[in-house]
Formats: structure tokens, sequence, C-alpha cells
């Protein structure tokens, strides 16, 4: 086994540039995680369980304003036939940057009402300056995107580090100096430079230059329109719990709840980034329908990945109450039932994850756009129902129930793909079921104490 893993790691196919990218990304992503996690711990030492619940809805709302006007540009790059051409990729960098300056405008506009949604009268400061990223962001080279298509993820890797790292030391340098909220504003906009910056200085490649091509303008709005309402239900569909339990919960809970789903998603995350940035590229040079050698090779992938993810999540769904008790004060003991809940409710989402990029990677992201659709469709109403049944605790069964309902239709979206693997699931199902019986027999107490947190 390790001595074929190795073979794989040193082909230079497809499957092995996949292979070598995905452990690049994966050992970037525990680096990083480890980098937040360190600065949350002291974090939580500076400020307050408030600042955390604060800071989680200026995010929330950047998120939102990033996701209901994204039109596709990173994915369109990766599966684009033309995703090499200057022109191509100047016209999307043109497009980026209007966006990048419209979002700061809607911010202006929508900072006072959503203060006044959230009874929180200084989010209205708060907002438009953390805004200000976004128009950063939309100078982001393409190069970028050029290094993810083409599976070179070793300096983006350490471009992504260092950019972590600026931010989270400001942050804490600034928490410390001003011990306010205003430290994770402004650490935010330190990041964004930072990142603008090393991407230019770092990361090899032409320059952009502001252009507008009609042919290429014309092909991402093509590509970008399913993907602009893809986007709009992402951000429902992973964003819903914020702005539902934000108004559910006080605002310090709200800010405990946000620092256990912070290490509960630790393996979602993951499998999100490697996906994007690993599978749209094999499924564009090895679709799954073309061979059954290509079949057979995503699958290889697959197992792999979930096999590692699972792994990941049976830790936290096992120790997460015990990590809480260890890293944080009593303020915070409400995280290590949320932790453990979290990671086992996730395990449906992780099972059918490497199917989620087979219709991006083939240029039907109307079908991605159902699915997204779908999922979030089902993911409020259970949220919903399950707040109003059975209270903060409901809720969160609620979505775990959701992305069950869920999976059809990613089954769906995978059998037109040809990428449906029933083997794989039924065993990552199997091997899901057992990590959820065990860690919740282990953790019952600190799960069922989630019943009695109270509306705020």
């Amino acid at each position: 086994m390790s001595a074929a893993l190795i073979g794989h790691l040193r082909s230079r196919g497809i499957g092995g540039r996949a292979l070598r990218s995905a452990a690049i990304i994966i050992a970037g992503f525990g680096a990083g995680q480890g980098l937040r996690l360190i600065s949350n711990l002291a974090l939580t030492r500076l400020l307050f369980p408030e600042a955390f619940g604060t800071m989680a809805i200026v995010m929330v709302f950047m998120m939102a304003l990033g996701m209901f006007s994204d039109v596709g540009i990173s994915p369109a790059i990766m599966q684009s036939r033309r995703g090499d051409d200057p022109e191509f990729l100047d016209t999307a960098w043109t497009i980026q940057i209007g966006r990048g300056l419209g979002l700061w405008i809607a911010a202006l506009g929508l900072a006072w009402p959503v203060a006044q949604w959230y009874g929180e009268p200084d989010l209205a400061r708060y907002l438009p300056v953390a805004a200000l990223a976004l128009i950063l962001n939309g100078f982001n080279p393409t190069k970028l995107e050029t290094a993810h298509r083409h599976l070179r993820a070793g300096r983006v890797t350490l471009i992504e580090l260092a950019t972590q790292s600026t931010q989270l030391v400001t942050g804490v340098v600034l928490a410390w100096i001003w011990g306010s909220i205003w430290a994770l504003v402004v650490a935010g906009l330190v990041g964004a430079m930072a990142q603008l910056v090393y991407l230019n200085l770092f990361l090899p490649g032409p320059r952009n230059r502001l252009r507008l091509e009609p042919a290429a303008a014309r092909e991402l709005v093509h590509f970008g329109k399913w993907i602009f309402l893809s986007t709009v239900a992402g951000f429902l569909l992973g964003q819903s719990d914020r702005v539902l339990l934000g108004g559910y919960l006080s605002l310090a809970d709200f800010g405990v709840y946000n620092i256990g789903l912070f290490l509960a998603t630790f393996p979602l995350l993951l499998g999100h980034l490697v996906t994007r940035r690993v599978l749209i590229p094999v499924y564009r040079e090895s679709p799954p329908a073309e061979s059954r050698a290509n079949f057979l090779r995503l699958q290889r992938l697959r197992m792999l990945a979930t096999s590692g993810l699972l792994a990941a999540t049976a830790v936290l769904a096992l120790s997460g109450n015990q990590l809480i008790g260890v890293m944080y004060d009593g303020r915070y003991a409400m995280a290590g039932g949320v932790v453990v809940l979290m990671a086992v409710l996730q395990i449906p989402v992780l099972v059918g994850l490497t199917y989620e990029q087979a219709a991006l990677a083939s240029g039907r992201s109307r079908r991605f756009f159902v699915l997204q659709a779908s999922r979030a469709g089902l993911t409020i109403a259970g949220l919903a129902l399950g707040l109003t049944l059975g209270g903060f605790l409901g809720g969160l069964i609620g979505q775990g129930v959701a992305a069950l309902l869920a999976y059809p239709v990613l089954v769906w979206v995978a059998r037109r793909e040809k990428a449906w693997d029933p083997r794989h699931d039924a065993l990552a199902a199997l091997a899901g079921i057992a990590i959820a019986a065990l860690a919740l027999a282990l953790n019952w107490p600190a799960v069922a104490a989630l019943a009695a947190v109270a509306p705020g």
C-alpha cells in the first residue's frame, strides 16, 4: 500500500499531480488551522465572548456580499479551454475589480440595516471598514487561478500561510493593545493587503492589465450565471445557521457556538478546499464518463480523500468535548457539545463531497446550482423547524437531517456525470455510522446539555 502510494505520488500523470497537490494543500491547511487555533486561544484571553459573536456577524455579512455577487471567475478559469489565454484572464481580472468596488458600495448601504436587524449599533461602523477588504481582493491577480488550474499548489500554499500569519499576528498584537473588536476588523484588512502584495511578488506569471474582450466576457457571463445562483444557494446553505442562530442566541452564546463550529468543521473545510482545487482539474482532464480507467483513477482518489476526512472527523467527534475543556476556560464549556454534535452531523456531507465538482469541471454549472439550491432549501427548513420544535439542539439536528435528505439529489448529479460510486458511499456510510454512534455514546451529557441553551 505504501509503495503503491509513493509510486502514485511520483507519477507525472494527472493522478500523481493530483495526489501531490492534495498532500501540499492538506499540509498547508493543517498548518493554517494550527495558526488559527493558536491565535484563537490567545484572542479568547484578550477579548470577550461577545466580540467573537459580533465578528461572526461581520464575517457572515462579508460572505453574503461576496457570494451574492459571485460570477464564477475562479471555476471558469479552471475549466475553460481559454483558461491560459491572456485576453481571457485580463477580462476576468477587470470584471473582478469592478465587482470588488461594487461590493464595497453595497456594504455602505447595507451596514445600517444590518446593525438594526441584529440590534448591535456598532456594526454600522465595523462593516464598511471590514468591507474594504473586498476592494483589495478584487485586485488579486489571476495567476492564482492559473496555479490552481495546473495543480501547482506549493507556492500558493506558502503564500496563503504567510498571509494568514500576517493577519493573525496583527490581530493578536492589536487585541493586546486595544482590547477591542477593532483589532479583528483591522487585522482582516491587513490580511487582504498582505495577500495582494505576496501574490504579486512571489507568484510567477504575467501581470494583468485592464481589458474587456467581448468573447471572453460572454463566456464568463454564460458560465457565471449559474455559478452566481449556486453561490447564493451556497451562502444560504453555509451561513443560514449563523443568520438564524445569530438572531436566536445571545451574542455571548453565539460567540461560543462559533468557537465550537470552528473546531468541528476542520475536516469539512479541508474537504471543500481539496475537492475545489484538485478535483476540478482531475475531472476536466480525466472525465469518468470517458473510460473505465478514468473512473477507477477517481475512485482511488475518492477513497483516499474520504478515508482521511472521516478519520479527522472521528478524532473531533470523540474528543471534541475534552479538547474544549483543556483549551478554553469555563465560559466556553458549551462549545464542547457543539464540536461533538456538529462533527457527527457533517458526516453525510463528507460521504458525497468528492462528487460535487464533477458538474463544474464539465461546464454544466446548472446541475451544480440544482444541487446547491436543494441543499439550501432543505437546510433552512430543517434549521427553522428544528429551532421551533426543539430549540437550539433541535436546530442543529435539523441541519443534519437536511444533509441526509439532499443525498438523492447529489446522486442524480453524480450519475449524470458518470461519477457515482455506490460501493464507496456504502463503505463510507458504515464507517460514519460507527463513528457517530461511538461519539454520541461517549459524549452524550455534553450534547444533551445543548437542549438547555435558552434564546437570547
